[in-house]
């Protein structure tokens, strides 16, 4: 009668799929630990690391698993399955920043105002290169202040709207007076998609009894690439003021 070797079960899809399972459960935990403020932005970064590295493991061990596997016959198949499809999707999130880092210029702080920039609740000054200019106008040209026939105070009254439906927690600078003109300074802390990355913003409106001029900026504090996520919120944010506008006056406004 021929014996046959007993076939022996591989370390390695366990510690695939307990890797696996320890990276999803780190990355659940530390995400819902920031968004409630638990967690702070240093440490949620670090961790965020963590977790793409664990990640990255247990596709290894996935990887020896099925060698094993193939070549000698050895247990483990749903293991390392499980182990691998968890890290998958752990690492899913991070190849579509790093798609989008490569799509998006490497930009963190984007402006409609590329002179004089509105100025940040933390004096951040707006420093971009003549190569980030050419960058900002290239990738992102739908990033334009706006003009509207509106005296400054009814502007004004309209860009605090859209605010209050952001959701941003702003403070308003006190309104600066030069003759007929007027300006005000809104400034506002929003937070970046997904990842929910702290962002600081600042609203200029400046304008008279007949004209506003609105011009806005949006900066992200950790990081040198905002994956597109400054432009988006400009973008998004000026569209639904123009909406705003419209539905007020009745009038179609231009840029």
């Amino acid at each position: 009668m021929t014996a046959f070797p007993e076939r022996q079960t591989t370390m390695a899809a366990g510690w695939s799929r307990r890797t696996a399972a320890f990276s999803a459960v780190l990355l659940i935990t530390v995400w819902t630990g920031h968004h409630f403020g638990l967690v702070e932005t240093p440490a949620y970064l670090w961790v965020l690391a963590l977790v793409a590295l664990l990640a990255a493991f247990a596709l290894l061990f996935a990887g020896w698993a099925f060698a094993r596997l193939w070549n000698f016959g050895d247990q483990g198949g749903r293991d390392l399955t499980a182990g691998a499809l968890i890290a998958l999707l752990v690492l899913a999130p991070y190849a579509v920043a790093s798609w989008w880092a490569l799509t998006f210029p490497p930009l963190s702080d984007i402006s409609t105002d590329l002179e004089t920039a509105p100025a940040l609740a933390d004096g951040r000054i707006f420093a971009a290169t003549p190569g980030e200019w050419r960058l900002q106008t290239q990738a992102y040209p739908l990033v334009n202040g706006r003009r509207y026939d509106l005296p400054f105070s009814e502007a004004v009254v309209m860009v605090q709207k859209v605010l209050r439906r952001q959701g941003w927690k702003n403070s308003t600078m006190p309104v600066l007076e030069n003759g007929d003109a007027r300006e005000l300074l809104i400034t506002a802390a929003a937070s970046s998609f997904a990842l929910e990355l702290p962002v600081d913003v600042a609203i200029r409106v400046a304008g008279n009894e007949e004209i506003s001029v609105i011009d806005m900026r949006s900066a992200s504090r950790y990081g040198r690439h905002d994956l597109g996520d400054n432009a988006d919120r400009i973008v998004r944010f000026l569209k639904e003021l123009d909406q705003e506008v419209t539905g007020q006056t009745g009038i179609e406004q231009g840029q």
